[in-house]
């Protein structure tokens, strides 16, 4: 009997522990995550996408030859905002993307670049849903001084 009894708490002990782990991960205000994931499998493997968003193929597209891409590619998903900023804060640089700024107004544009590239991340907030546009292409050539413009 008292084997059982010992049993039955190890394991009610198990649950509360595991319970009170998730509940430490989640954030306060929304319940959500602290901290989000990328997904497994993302249209370019050098942008990562937070977990639980879907691509919006009929909205989306994406061109790549000769070592130029250009994509505006549209997922929808649940999120908080912050979180989100924070993801691609976080996961970008892993990527060797270099974070320029962040503009809000109602909408939040976060701008990276590389060498030869730039991304703009667009977080729109419609309640509990984000609507998440990356948009990716060639950085402008710069003229030199002495190149004369083409007419």
């Amino acid at each position: 009997m008292k084997r059982a009894q010992a049993f039955l708490f190890c394991i009610g002990l198990i649950f509360l522990l595991t319970g009170c782990t998730e509940i430490m991960k989640k954030d306060k205000t929304t319940g959500a995550s602290s901290s989000l994931e990328p997904q497994s499998t993302a249209k370019f493997s050098d942008i990562p996408v937070p977990a639980g968003f879907k691509l919006l193929a009929q909205d989306s597209y994406s061109f790549e030859s000769g070592g130029v891409r250009v994509a505006v590619l549209r997922y929808k998903g649940k999120g908080n905002p912050e979180q989100i900023e924070s993801f691609y804060k976080d996961q970008m640089p892993m990527y060797n993307w270099n974070f320029l700024n962040v503009v809000e107004y109602g909408e939040r544009l976060m701008n990276f670049d590389r060498e030869a590239e730039t991304c703009i991340i667009s977080l729109k907030s419609r309640g509990n849903a984000i609507a998440l546009t990356i948009s990716l292409g060639p950085k402008s050539q710069t003229r030199k001084k002495s190149d004369k413009p083409v007419k």
